[in-house]
């Protein structure tokens, strides 16, 4: 089984950098989250619900917040389609305002989309 850390250090040395800055500062403020690689990257959940993650993709290093789209935040400006999820790319560190990040990861922790039962609801979310 991949660790999150080995994640980290399979991405280029940039990319390496944002996750291992993306890992400290998720694992600093969601203390009572479980988290592992799930659908090949990063998750945290609470209660089995994922809230937060992070991977790489084309236009950078994706931070995704599951149900970050109810956050009303403008920084997270990537929304999902068909879900309640919204984004952020980064493509260096300096990109990071970790008080930002640690605002949603409050915002995290009280808002929430049950995504952990979506397919006993057959893709319907409820909110928590």
């Amino acid at each position: 089984m991949v660790s999150i850390p080995s994640y980290n250090a399979s991405q280029s040395p940039e990319d390496q950098a944002i996750c291992n800055t993306l890992l400290e500062i998720i694992s600093e403020n969601l203390i009572e989250a479980e988290s592992k690689i799930w659908h090949g990257h990063p998750v945290w959940f609470l209660d089995d619900n994922p809230i937060v993650g992070y991977s790489k993709q084309i236009k950078g290093i994706r931070l995704m917040f599951w149900s970050g789209a109810s956050f009303e935040e403008e920084g997270l400006n990537v929304k999902g389609v068909k879900f309640k999820d919204a984004s952020i790319f980064y493509n260096a560190v300096s990109e990071i305002d970790e008080t930002q990040v640690q605002l949603w990861l409050e915002k995290s922790k009280v808002i929430q989309w049950d995504y952990k039962n979506i397919v006993k609801r057959k893709g319907v979310l409820v909110r928590l």
